[in-house]
């Protein structure tokens, strides 16, 4: 083993961190009877010479090597070396990547001929689909998908593997190396949907039925049974209750982790070399396992799973195909909620917990009906495991008013976590969800949560949720306000607290807010004075006595504090004596400056003032040719706000509307404000309703508040068309 490996100059090679020469000992130390020693060589792999799925000359020349050992069956955890190469060979790259002119040319060869070398060498993936080693067995199918160069030889060899393999997650993984087959060579797709129409319908294991209905939704969606939901239920009780002692239950005892997900698919599990049989089309925070991901990464899911449930009584590898399959039926919210039903009674609390993150990833990417599934969710709420009523709190917490079916479940979790004296993050959750309801039943779990002797500064942003209601909360969010220290923790604590007094309004909370106000420290201050600034701004003339600090800050935009600063002091001044002399000049001065933030900060102070404003309206205009996007936009909302005539600001608006769909809830607030006149803009008002998809879907990530702007957007689409038929 090894021969020749001497004989090649590491060191004039590299790898993410320097000089190569390291790489001997690395491969060696893949072939150690230790198995501490194997994983540290594999981890080094992946740090240095496979770095975030980079291809360097060091990775090339190791391939040879690598190749050898995953066919020499004395080495031990070979699979892991089948799953490297696979991600080292695995890169897809199309012709125009290849261009010499391009910067990233040598990448993009290296990925070339890294794709080239493994696939030279995929013969000896052919051998271990029948390896006494399952691990080895459950890698080599996506090698061989992937990598080998005779696809249509490589379908035959994995239908036939099927029949003589014993072990679950093995099955499935030829079950889902048939699916790759299928969506990677358009030629083989026929038969290979056929096979898999057959698994489905004959008498297999449900696992197996159930990976099967699982690539078809992949590669053929639409022979898809008309009952998928139930079909999927179905085979996934069959499954739970098959056990382990006829081969079909637990396989080689892998579990799979669930995540926090946050896009399309939440909770994602990849499994396999690239992307294996849990690969979804997004999602976070899942745990990984084969190439792309470190041997540290596979141990953080390895025997249990990511949030610590074991594999349980049921099957671990369930939830894989479940998120794949949600992944699959993409738009179609009917089914996918028809799933979720099933999985959400489950009797496995770890099959439901699982559910719960994938209704994250569903009501985060899709519109569609949830109350059921809402409600569902909200029962999760007193199960006694942790995982799942975290989950469940953490769900609907970032649903807002979608969390409405739930409302009782939270009430009872907030009050009963509330007369215990509990503070777990799960509970607070609950209580910030209930409160986004604008539900009275959170004040008095509020209050107890505002008086605890280290604030939880979450509390207090969703005290503004309940509008007048919170009320009887501003003597304990003033006394918590007096107490903060005026140093560099300012922010921490004060700003939550400015930000429920600016949501109820609080004026008697006027002293409190000076105090802040005044005593912001100048290091990173600005903020703190800006959330002062907006609680002034909230009191209206109840904060006239404010004035001479208001003016003070009024600097100008050449000097003293910064624009949004000086903008923010303008509304509050504005607010509190409305008048316009005494705020305009600077206005005028920001919206001259030369950087887009100044002018778009002074666009929106100005479009508050509105038609006293009015005067500020050819240099609005003049904005609306800008090359910034946004300042476009704010220049078009605040022109139609000082003018009140839409015909200069409306095709600017549609434009923005299209160009940029993060702006279209600023957009629609603007088209309701006009009502009739915003007639030009319907279609596109009528054409947002119809989407599916909620508009600011960002894949790979998503935020706390995506889906309350989302929902805002519609409410705003309906407001613009009230009355229009």
């Amino acid at each position: 083993m090894f021969t020749g490996m001497d004989e090649v100059d590491w060191a004039s090679m590299g790898h993410a961190y320097g000089p190569a020469d390291d790489v001997p000992a690395l491969l060696r130390g893949l072939a150690s009877t230790d198995p501490a020693e194997r994983e540290t060589a594999l981890d080094g792999i992946y740090t240095a010479v496979h770095h975030q799925g980079d291809v360097y000359d060091s990775t090339l020349a190791c391939i040879p090597f690598l190749l050898e050992l995953a066919a020499s069956p004395e080495v031990q955890d070979r699979g892991a070396i089948v799953e490297l190469l696979t991600s080292i060979g695995g890169i897809d790259l199309d012709d125009d990547e290849l261009d010499p002119e391009d910067e990233e040319f040598e990448d993009a060869a290296n990925y070339a001929m890294a794709a080239a070398a493994v696939a030279s060498g995929a013969d000896v993936f052919v051998g271990l689909l029948d390896d006494q080693d399952a691990g080895v067995r459950l890698a080599a199918p996506c090698a061989l998908a992937m990598l080998h160069g005779d696809p249509a030889r490589v379908l035959a060899l994995l239908r036939a593997r099927l029949e003589g393999e014993r072990d679950t997650e093995v099955r499935l993984a030829l079950v889902e190396a048939v699916g790759r087959i299928a969506l990677r060579h358009e030629a083989l797709r026929a038969e290979s949907v056929t096979w898999l129409t057959t698994l489905l319908a004959g008498d297999r294991p449900p696992g197996v039925r159930l990976s099967a209905l699982t690539q078809l939704a992949r590669c053929a969606p639409g022979l898809l049974p008309d009952d998928v939901a139930s079909t999927a239920t179905a085979l996934l009780r069959a499954a739970d209750g098959d056990g382990s002692a006829d081969g079909y239950g637990y396989g080689n005892g892998d579990g799979y982790g669930y995540g926090d997900g946050s896009a399309d698919g939440a909770g994602t599990s990849t499994t396999g070399p690239g992307a294996g049989a849990g690969t979804t089309a997004a999602g976070a925070g899942a745990k990984t396992t084969g190439p792309g991901a470190t041997a540290a990464d596979t141990r953080a899911g390895g025997a249990g799973t990511a949030q610590g449930h074991g594999a349980g009584p049921g099957t671990p590898w369930a939830d894989d195909l479940l998120r794949t399959l949600h992944s699959a039926l993409g738009d179609r919210v009917d089914d996918r909620v028809a799933l979720l039903t099933g999985q959400l009674s489950s009797a496995d609390p770890a099959q439901r917990t699982d559910a719960v993150w994938m209704c994250h990833g569903l009501i985060r990417a899709w519109r569609g009906p949830y109350d059921d599934v809402v409600r569902l969710v909200g029962a999760q709420l007193g199960d006694p495991d942790p995982l799942l009523h975290g989950a469940a709190s953490s769900l609907l917490e970032s649903l807002f008013g979608l969390a409405l079916p739930a409302a009782d479940a939270l009430a009872e979790r907030a009050g009963a976590a509330g007369a215990a004296g509990g503070n777990r993050p799960a509970d607070r959750r609950a209580l910030i969800a209930l409160a986004r309801l604008g539900d009275p039943r959170a004040v008095p779990a509020l209050a107890r949560a505002l008086g605890q002797p280290e604030l939880p500064h979450d509390v207090a942003f969703a005290v503004p949720y309940l509008g007048d209601l919170a009320v009887p909360l501003v003597p304990v969010l003033r006394g918590r306000l007096a107490e903060v220290a005026l140093d560099e923790r300012l922010y921490d604590r004060a700003v939550p607290l400015l930000a429920g007094l600016a949501g109820v309004r609080a004026a008697e909370a006027l002293p409190e807010v000076l105090s802040v106000l005044r005593g912001a420290p100048a290091r990173s201050g600005e903020w703190v004075t800006e959330a002062a600034l907006r609680a002034l701004t909230s009191f209206g003339a109840a904060a006239l006595p404010a004035a001479p600090e208001l003016r003070a800050l009024l600097g100008g935009a050449s000097a003293g504090p910064s624009s949004s600063v000086v903008a923010a002091a303008a509304r509050a001044l504005w607010a509190a004596t409305g008048d316009a002399a005494a705020v305009l000049p600077v206005l005028h001065e920001l919206l001259a400056a030369d950087g887009p933030d100044e002018r778009r900060a002074a666009a929106a102070a100005l479009g508050s003032v509105g038609r006293a404003a009015r005067g500020a309206a050819p240099a609005l205009r003049e904005l609306l040719g800008s090359p910034e996007r946004w300042l476009r936009m704010d220049a078009a909302v605040a022109l139609w706000r000082v003018t009140g005539a839409p015909g200069e600001s409306l095709p600017v608006l549609r434009t923005a509307w299209e160009e940029n769909r993060y702006g279209r809830v600023e957009i629609a607030e603007c088209l309701a404000e006009m009502g009739p006149s915003a007639e030009p803009a319907v279609p596109l008002l009528r054409a947002e309703l119809s989407r599916p998809r909620r508009h600011n879907v960002l894949d790979g990530g998503s935020g706390s508040h995506d889906i309350e702007q989302d929902e805002r957007l519609l409410a705003l689409c309906r407001a613009a068309l009230r009355g229009r038929g």
